[in-house]
């Protein structure tokens, strides 16, 4: 009983595993390199920098778990069977039924061969240097560094879409900002343009101040001409020149209250009432202009940092084209199956044993 349970358990799966890892498993070729999605220093958080983080190039640890599952996923499947063939080279004939694909199982549909491409690629980032490695096997030592190398690629032109799209963006926000803001400006100054040619006016404070000048020279002309008046009546009161004096005062207060009903009267046509309208279109030409010259500052801001990559992916190790074949590892598979079979006949030992005593 123990001899038959030595051979089923030991003998034959240690033979089985010499046999196939001795002649006829294939071998494996594993294709390493390593990187990093890093993003450019800043020193301040400007209301562009948050923009920026709100569009994704604030965190680039977060971009490099961005390229791996790119990197795993079906897009970048296709992409490379496309390219590189990669479903032929992992189903070549020539490979072992256990190692390539399909297998036992028999199922060549693009599900099972994604299933069997993540085991073949494996992708492992450092949390605390954000580097990420990059692992490819393949039964060819050229198949895993085309792959490596094509993976790479892929993922650089994909940072550098991210790049274009968070560029545009911003750029986009930028313009539209500015021809709003131009938009606004034009209708302001179109409509104090407007009001003025209406009105006859152009700045009523500013022109305010010659009738104002010109009331001052009359009051001034007012008072000698009354002061006259007042002198001749005790000295002279039937002086001829008194009624031609009196006559120039009452002229001279017409047209002090005719300047006067210009500049301060009650109606629209005086230039106290258009100052009220003419101040609140200057107001709102002024702020226009103020938010048109910040939009095209913001515009500028926006140029000048589109002009900057914001990520890049960089390479540290370059893909490395393996020597000899690093896997399966023959030796230390045949031990390993030997010693697990070793371990399985001592336990089931154990239970026999255990049972024929409960029996006995």
């Amino acid at each position: 009983m123990r001899s038959a349970l030595l051979l089923l358990t030991v003998l034959l799966p240690t033979v089985a595993a010499a046999i196939y890892f001795g002649l006829v498993a294939s071998d494996v070729y594993i294709s390493e390199s390593k990187f990093v999605v890093r993003a450019p220093e800043r020193t301040g958080m400007s209301p562009l920098g948050l923009l920026l983080k709100g569009a994704g190039f604030s965190r680039s640890q977060d971009d490099s778990y961005v390229v791996q599952d790119f990197m795993l996923s079906r897009d970048a499947l296709a992409t490379l069977d496309a390219r590189l063939k990669v479903r032929q080279a992992y189903s070549n004939p020539d490979v072992d039924r256990l190692s390539r694909f399909p297998g036992v199982d028999w199922d060549d549909s693009f599900e099972a061969f994604h299933r069997y491409y993540m085991k073949m690629v494996d992708i492992q980032v450092d949390s605390g240097s954000s580097i990420t490695a990059l692992t490819v096997r393949a039964f060819t030592a050229q198949d895993a560094l085309r792959i490596n190398r094509q993976l790479l690629e892929m993922s650089e032109a994909l940072v550098n879409r991210l790049n274009e799209r968070g560029r545009q963006d911003l750029v986009r926000f930028a313009v539209g900002e500015v021809d709003a803001a131009q938009d606004k400006a034009k209708a302001a100054a179109l409509a104090l343009a407007r009001y003025r040619n209406e009105k006859g006016v152009i700045d009523p404070e500013k022109q305010s101040s010659i009738p104002l000048q010109q009331i001052a020279k009359l009051q001034d002309e007012l008072i000698a001409t009354k002061a006259q008046v007042a002198q001749l009546e005790r000295i002279a009161n039937e002086n001829p020149q008194l009624p031609v004096l009196r006559q120039r005062a009452r002229l001279l207060e017409s047209e002090i209250q005719a300047e006067t009903m210009r500049v301060a009267g009650g109606g629209e046509r005086s230039l106290a009432g258009k100052a009220a309208e003419y101040t609140r279109l200057a107001l709102e030409k002024e702020f226009a202009d103020r938010m048109l010259a910040s939009a095209m500052s913001t515009l500028e801001q926006a140029r000048n940092e589109a002009q900057r990559q914001q990520l890049y992916l960089e390479r540290i190790v370059q893909p490395s084209r393996p020597d000899h074949a690093m896997e399966p590892r023959r030796l230390r598979a045949v031990v390993a199956t030997f010693v697990v079979g070793l371990i399985v006949f001592a336990v089931l030992t154990m239970l026999l044993a255990g049972v024929r005593e409960h029996l006995d």
